[in-house]
């Protein structure tokens, strides 16, 4: 199957490219991505290991949120135009909004983590202001209201409670790397920079997959001129 879709890629890449887009598994492919790292943040990092989420944090799920829209709105029947176009710009709209929050995020953590950060930083609110004024805080406040300090992502495990082994592991693990890495023990990219790089590799697969889309409307379009 692999081999198929490699020798397809590589001798038809435009049409490969545009017959996949018309198919529901890249689209579920892209839902179940960012829905699982939605998911992966409020159910384990949140709740289960005690990471308030900041107002950056919150975009990011909101961000991830309009692309898990999409995809299953695409999902619907990628073959139709309107759910396809619906897809694509929600998709893209998550991506570039997802890569600026991220980008905030990332430059927050360096200011808080630098040795001249004597004050904190300025610009991290818990009344967060979601795009096209959705009051998301309100409508799933556990899911979209802030709690946490951008930059600040240590777990903060409450007073009384107790830990099982298993999170102990972890609550310890990040306590020491002073936050959420990828790599804690290196320190190796943090929550900032795992989000960009995420959301980076979604647009860029969704801009190749639009310029083969548009390429291959350009040849119909010189066909028909020249039929």
């Amino acid at each position: 199957m692999f081999k198929k879709m490699w020798r397809d890629l590589r001798t038809s890449p435009v049409d490969t490219l545009v017959r996949w887009q018309e198919q529901r598994f890249l689209w579920l492919l892209m839902v179940v991505a960012m829905g699982g790292l939605i998911i992966l943040a409020h159910s384990f990092f949140q709740i289960y290991l005690y990471m308030a989420p900041c107002e950056q944090c919150v975009y990011i799920r909101f961000a991830m949120f309009v692309m898990v829209i999409g995809g299953l709105i695409a999902a619907i029947n990628p073959k139709v135009l309107v759910l396809k176009l619906i897809g694509c710009v929600a998709a893209f709209y998550g991506s570039i909004t997802g890569l600026g929050y991220s980008i905030k995020l990332n430059g927050i953590h360096h200011a808080v983590h630098s040795p001249d950060a004597l004050f904190g930083v300025q610009g991290c609110s818990t009344d967060p202001n979601f795009p096209f004024g959705l009051p998301l805080a309100k409508w799933a406040p556990e899911w979209f209201l802030p709690t946490g300090d951008c930059g600040y992502d240590a777990p903060i495990v409450p007073d009384g409670v107790t830990l099982s082994s298993f999170q102990q592991f972890f609550v310890d693990m990040y306590v020491q790397a002073e936050g959420w890495y990828l790599i804690p023990s290196m320190k190796f990219m943090n929550m900032a920079q795992s989000c960009f790089l995420a959301f980076g590799a979604c647009f860029l697969i969704l801009l190749v997959m639009t310029i083969a889309w548009g390429i291959k409307i350009a040849r119909g379009g010189k066909k028909s001129a020249l039929a």
